[in-house]
């Protein structure tokens, strides 16, 4: 046995995604990182030891323009072009070589912490160092930083640190939330457990084990929905341990995890209900997926009203946008639904006050340990919401490190500017960075989409429903004219709503409504006669009534900055009113309702320097014209005065509407998405305002982010992109340029 010292700047604990991204964010801050995981593989639940599909803020898809940046969003792009088909061993090496390629991270695998070295008062605990044991290599390894971060899931870093924390569910009365219980009380949600089967092309019998469970005993087959060749996410209800201690009895949790999914198998090869003669087993989980235990406390709970109300946090450092989905206590013997659901308007903020602990001065936490109540951890607890928290933990820990400040004592508006800097998921802030040139240059273009029109159909869209559209309205919306076909004399209604909030896709007040007459004929531009003019950009929400008369034209292919819904009706069980729900894109994903919609400015190339990297209350990128063939879009940015150049970064357009996974859910149908740049060049002009020269290239891009450090700093008098080719967009996008010396 041997016994060590490790020292870095950081220490984080627990190498599921929230840890992963923590790490990450804070090497690539500068800082030295030792990153702690107690498994031989890293991704936590996502990982081939568990295989839980990563969820996040798109809701898959009900939430759109919401999947995650940063550090995320680099794993979902780089894993669709690897991965597509959702191999889980693949997604491991994805999460692997992220680590691996930050050099400041040390990382520590089969590394299990038990020890923690704390001080102070209970009102002011401070950790020290802590111990962690290596399996298979007999290492005693002593953990010392000035920072450290709990991103275990169970909290057992700050539970042994002696950091406040909950276990269970509040009572209604604490927070006001009307989802949770009279009483408080200590259940939580349980754990699930997965497995692959797949068709061997040949019959295979299968004998169950003597521990596995008659299902035909349990309510399980009526209540659950059982199918032969389904995936593993479709077996997400397999889940017990709610009504138990899910860390102290999790080997009995699991055993009956165990019971239940042979049963079920058994069930399936053995009934003759299904036809599942060639149907074989090919892996069953060992580790329990939990979802919930310690939850610490911070100077903030995260609460409720704050998810549904879209509470706009000043210190917002990350969002959210999955449903609040809380489970029953008996797991897959419930009687009732495997999930209650309720979705806010659009994404949800997290606030900084959530992620560091109110009594431990130097401890972080992220991931499903954050200070927030049972009710909201509903919604946070999913992993690319982990992940992004992750992100920005990770960063304040670097920036606290660096200063050698307490995270209380954080500057918040210092956070930002590294979060914004960094692309990470962080809404409706422009980043006003004093060190990005950018922001001060004079910006043009070759072209700029400067009109929204799409005249050519490929379908018939029966508006047997409502249909949906949003569109920006930037500077204004000054018509608005629908290709429809009218099988007789109707009168087609439309009606103007603003969603309020720029991260919100659904329709809440009204604006203005019109009702015009439609003559029976097919492939008819009729104009809605539709104005606004809102103080500031926004979305524009329009709502084309349903008329079992009328069909409007329908583009197979999507448009820069439009949405197109259809409404459907909620489910029994769902609460009224929730838009989210009833507007979805099904059957209209990279669609466009044929339109006119004018003179737009939401695509101009000021727009790739106004601070903002995602969209919010608008697209917020340059887009060029649809590309010629053999030409070359441009993007420049100019400066009054020389400036000195030393780093340009170019943010492209990775389509953060496209709902990307990791794993077995669904498959999105391209591996590179058409929207990024594929072969850019970096040009700077002197201060002499001689020809432009090329000082980088970059050909088959995959990815959002890159970031050009010149050999030697330039003085310049503007910077030019020039876009060679996409990977399958009609044009040019440009999310934002960033220049610094």
């Amino acid at each position: 046995m041997r016994n060590d010292t490790a020292r870095h700047d950081i220490t984080v604990v627990g190498g599921g995604l929230a840890g992963v991204c923590a790490a990450v964010a804070a090497a690539r801050l500068g800082r030295t990182v030792a990153l702690v995981n107690n498994r031989p593989v890293l991704g936590g639940n996502s990982s081939s030891e568990v295989r839980v599909w990563v969820c996040g803020a798109t809701g898959h898809g009900k939430n759109h323009h919401a999947r995650e940046g940063g550090i995320m969003g680099e794993l979902f792009v780089e894993n669709q072009y690897r991965n597509p088909d959702g191999n889980p061993y693949y997604w491991d090496t994805v999460v692997l070589d992220a680590v691996r390629a930050e050099p400041n991270i040390t990382l520590y695998l089969n590394t299990d912490v038990r020890e923690v070295d704390a001080e102070g008062p209970d009102d002011a605990r401070r950790i020290t160092a802590l111990t962690g044991w290596t399996m298979g290599s007999e290492r005693r390894v002593r953990f010392e930083s000035e920072v450290f971060l709990d991103c275990t899931g169970d909290g057992l870093i700050g539970y042994l640190a002696g950091a406040r924390h909950r276990i269970g569910r509040e009572a209604r009365a604490e927070y006001d939330e009307p989802w949770a219980p009279e009483t408080a009380d200590d259940i939580t949600l349980g754990s699930t457990l997965l497995f692959y089967t797949k068709d061997a092309g040949r019959p295979v019998k299968y004998v169950p084990p003597d521990f596995a469970k008659d299902i035909t005993t349990t309510s399980i087959p009526q209540r659950r929905i059982i199918k032969a060749g389904d995936n593993g996410c479709a077996y997400w209800w397999i889940e017990f341990g709610g009504e138990l201690d899910t860390v102290h009895d999790n080997e009995r949790i699991r055993d009956e995890l165990w019971s239940v999914i042979y049963g079920i198998w058994d069930h399936i090869k053995n009934s003759g209900e299904f036809d599942a003669e060639t149907m074989t087993l090919e892996w069953v989980g060992s580790l329990p997926g939990k979802r919930e235990y310690r939850r610490f406390l911070g100077d903030y709970v995260l609460h409720q009203g704050d998810i549904l109300g879209q509470t706009e946090f000043a210190d917002r450092v990350a969002f959210g946008g999955w449903s609040i989905d809380l489970h029953p206590p008996q797991g897959m013997y419930a009687t009732e639904a495997g999930a209650k659901q309720r979705y806010a308007d659009g994404i949800y903020h997290i606030p900084y006050r959530s992620l560091y602990s109110v009594n431990t001065a130097n401890l972080l936490f992220a991931g499903r340990n954050i200070s927030a109540s049972h009710v909201a951890f509903g919604s946070t607890r999913v992993m690319a919401t982990c992940a992004t928290i992750g992100q920005a933990a990770g960063t304040a820990a670097a920036l606290c490190a660096d200063a050698g400040i307490s995270p209380r004592e954080l500057e918040v508006a210092s956070l930002h500017r590294a979060l914004l800097r960094e692309d990470a998921s962080v809404i409706g802030l422009a980043s006003d960075d004093p060190d990005d040139l950018a922001l001060r240059a004079t910006t043009t273009a070759s072209s700029t989409l400067a009109d929204l029109t799409v005249e050519t159909s490929d379908a018939t869209w029966p508006l047997t429903a409502d249909a949906g559209l949003v569109l920006p309205a930037d500077p204004a919306l000054t018509g608005l004219e629908l290709l429809l076909d009218a099988e007789r004399d109707t009168v087609l209604t439309v009606e103007l709503y603003d969603p309020e909030l720029g991260q919100n896709y659904v329709p809440r007040r009204l604006v203005g409504s019109v009702s015009v007459p439609v003559a029976a004929g097919r492939g008819q531009w009729v104009k809605t006669g539709l104005e606004w003019a809102p103080d500031t950009p926004r979305n524009a929400f329009v709502v084309v009534r349903a008329d079992p008369a009328l069909a409007l034209r329908v583009a197979d292919r999507p448009t820069p900055g439009v949405l197109c819904f259809t409404r459907v009706p909620l489910r029994p069980q769902d609460e009224s009113p929730q838009p989210l729900r009833e507007w979805t894109d099904s059957g209209l994903l990279r669609r466009t309702f044929c339109l006119r919609a004018g003179e737009t400015a939401a695509f101009a190339p000021a727009k790739a320097v106004d601070g903002y990297a995602r969209p919010y209350a608008g697209p917020h990128l340059w887009v060029s014209e649809p590309v010629r063939e053999g030409a070359r879009e441009w993007l420049e940015l100019a400066w009054d005065e020389p400036v000195a150049l030393r780093r340009i970064e170019v943010v492209a357009d990775d389509d953060v509407n496209e709902d990307l996974i990791n794993l077995h859910h669904h498959r999105t149908p391209f591996d590179t998405l058409p929207t990024l740049v594929r072969d850019y060049r970096v040009e700077v002009r002197d201060a002499a305002g001689a020809d432009w020269r090329v000082v980088d290239r970059v050909t088959a891009n995959r990815r959002r982010r890159r970031v050009h450090v010149l050999e030697e700093p330039v003085t310049a008098r503007a910077v030019r992109i020039v876009v060679e080719a996409t990977n399958g967009a009609a044009s040019a996008h440009v999310v934002a340029v960033r220049a610094y010396r």
